[in-house]
């Protein structure tokens, strides 16, 4: 007779998948590295299929991997509707959710439109600014869950995914031989913006600010424009701009992507922060 798979084991391969590390996976859940490691070789043993290439760099599912993930997305969709349904009655509330500037370009709307599909009787309230001045509103109590952004290193929040910062833009608006680095940026307290000048600073290479913009749209056309290069997660590169190399153009740190707020632990919070981290928004 067939085993059923056991929910949790798919829900740590999930992890591992989004976040592309064992450690990071193993943060996210609230769980040791050594039992996530476990939960996948569990796993592994029960299918009969090695499910995940590892080595030093990185985390890459087999095509067996790739065939199961779409399999556990399904079921712990259906396991979560199963819980929801036998706590009796839809969900209801209020939802005071805020975003970071830079997803409101991706598929996080896709996400929100499904949330708001399954859960018709939330009242959802969307905040859309810095993470910093999401954050300072989270401390005042002006909202229940927050996806921003951290540096790597620090411990607040829950680990959706993380990701490498580029310097995008036109190939035009790459700085000619001894000329400063013409760069688009958000206001502070922006993390990409705090990034990219540590970087140039620290290489020494000769900078101007010359467009600052609370809005990515407003950045975006900036870019378009030609009037300088940005600094952007690399998948949440807007549209029309590309990932640009260059001399003068230093290497930037990694950023990760966070769920913070009392609401990761009540609903009707916990339901959309359990549909962003099972979400594929930025493949």
């Amino acid at each position: 007779m067939t085993r059923l798979v056991d929910p949790v084991l798919l829900r740590t391969l999930a992890a591992v998948v989004r976040s592309r590390s064992f450690s990071r996976a193993a943060e996210q859940l609230g769980l040791g590295q050594s039992t996530v490691s476990q939960h996948v070789q569990r796993l592994e043993a029960q299918l009969g299929h090695r499910l995940v290439a590892r080595d030093t760099h990185s985390v890459a599912l087999t095509p067996e991997g790739e065939t199961v993930l779409g399999f556990a997305r399904t079921v712990l969709d259906a396991h979560e509707r199963l819980e929801r349904a036998l706590a009796g009655g839809p969900v209801r509330g209020k939802v005071r959710f805020g975003a970071s500037e830079d997803f409101v370009q991706s598929r996080l709307s896709d996400v929100l439109r499904d949330f708001r599909e399954a859960y018709p009787s939330v009242d959802l309230e969307l905040s859309v600014a810095l993470t910093g001045f999401l954050n300072d509103a989270l401390a005042r109590g002006e909202l229940d869950l927050v996806l921003g952004k951290r540096h790597v290193g620090e411990t607040q929040g829950v680990l959706v995914r993380r990701d490498r910062l580029v310097w995008v833009g036109l190939p035009t608006a790459l700085p000619e031989r001894g000329e400063p680095v013409a760069l688009a940026s958000f206001p502070a307290p922006s993390i990409t913006r705090a990034i990219a000048l540590a970087a140039l600073t620290q290489e020494g290479r000769a900078f101007r600010v010359t467009c600052t913009c609370a809005s990515l749209s407003g950045l975006r056309a900036a870019a378009l424009a030609g009037v300088g290069v940005m600094a952007q997660p690399r998948s949440l590169i807007p549209d029309g701009l590309q990932e640009l190399a260059h001399p003068d153009l230093p290497r930037l740190a990694d950023v990760e992507f966070v769920l913070s707020g009392p609401g990761l632990h009540r609903e009707p919070s916990r339901a959309l922060a359990h549909e962003i981290l099972n979400a594929d928004i930025w493949d």
